[in-house]
């Protein structure tokens, strides 16, 4: 019923899109209203609003507290979509839902993957294991009950894989798209949507070139606060266990180990097994680990 449901409203955004469209507004309207865009999580949607300002409107479209893995986008996250003159992702295989949004309301080319340009690392590369376990997910392909990772619009050369740039959704396997948590990366988010929202609407560059440079140089002093802070604990204390891996650029930068996670892989819908359950728990004692970091959208109850 709620795939029924789901259509029917694509038929509806298709067989208006058809319609004769009233007269267009002169240049200087447009060029003056505020872009409309969609933005797939909130953090993608605040770094939009720090580069676009008060020139975009952003809408986005997971709720605050819904998990981007587990998400299943609603008949109204198509009209959405249809309707932005923008849409911006994080990309590298995180929003998986998206695919059929994106296929359904013809926007392939409207699609502004943020992360483009970052160098994935694979997600298994940053756990480390204590005294020979073997819980290793490094080069493990994550299929998750069928469904591929998908990603779109850009090409990629990474550890010998190569995507083509046809404005389709493509399989990314092994990168952890958890591009956010290093701000050093989120320079390379404001890079591309400044690109995109100077593209989308010229007459903005001004403002959006010194919305970037402000921003910029925040994030830069959150580099720096950040190794401030890494600088007060002892060497053998930067140690990580996360609900699912999540922080690989973020130890990568600053210093720390990921020793292990519960949940095995970078996606929340993988299920740990209870030998994986026995490992991390010899590891959390053997490393006198004292705490595990759970996202906000992950059930605690695991950890």
């Amino acid at each position: 019923m709620k795939k029924l449901i789901f259509f029917l409203v694509a038929f509806a955004v298709m067989v208006s899109a058809c319609a004769p469209s009233p007269a267009a507004p002169a240049p200087t309207a447009v060029e003056n209203q505020p872009l409309q865009v969609v933005a797939t999580t909130s953090i993608v949607a605040d770094v939009v609003g720090q580069v676009g300002g008060e020139r975009v409107t952003v809408t986005t479209l997971l709720p605050i507290g819904a998990d981007v893995h587990t998400y299943e986008p609603a008949p109204q996250d198509l009209v959405k979509v249809a309707e932005a003159r923008l849409v911006f992702v994080n990309g590298a295989g995180l929003e998986e839902f998206l695919q059929v949004l994106i296929e359904n309301a013809g926007s392939a080319d409207r699609v502004v993957e943020v992360s483009k340009g970052i160098e994935l690392k694979d997600f298994g590369a940053h756990t480390h294991h204590h005294e020979g376990e073997e819980h290793s997910h490094e080069g493990e392909e994550h299929s998750h009950e069928g469904e591929e990772h998908k990603h779109e619009g850009e090409e990629h050369k990474h550890e010998g894989e190569e995507h083509s740039q046809e404005g389709e959704m493509h399989t990314h396997e092994g990168g952890d798209p958890h591009t956010w948590v290093d701000p050093n990366n989120v320079k390379i988010w404001v890079e591309n949507i400044r690109a995109a929202l100077t593209a989308a609407n010229p007459a903005g560059e001004e403002i959006y070139r010194a919305n970037a440079q402000a921003y910029l140089a925040k994030l830069d002093e959150l580099d720096a606060w950040i190794r401030q802070q890494v600088e007060q604990i002892p060497p053998e204390n930067r140690k990580l266990v996360t609900d699912h891996q999540v922080f690989g650029y973020f130890a990568e930068r600053y210093g720390f180990e990921q020793v292990g996670a519960i949940i095995p892989g970078y996606s929340t819908t993988a299920q740990p097994s209870a030998q994986e359950i026995a490992a991390i728990e010899d590891t959390i004692r053997a490393l006198n680990v004292k705490a595990v970091f759970v996202g906000s959208t992950v059930n605690p109850t695991l950890a």
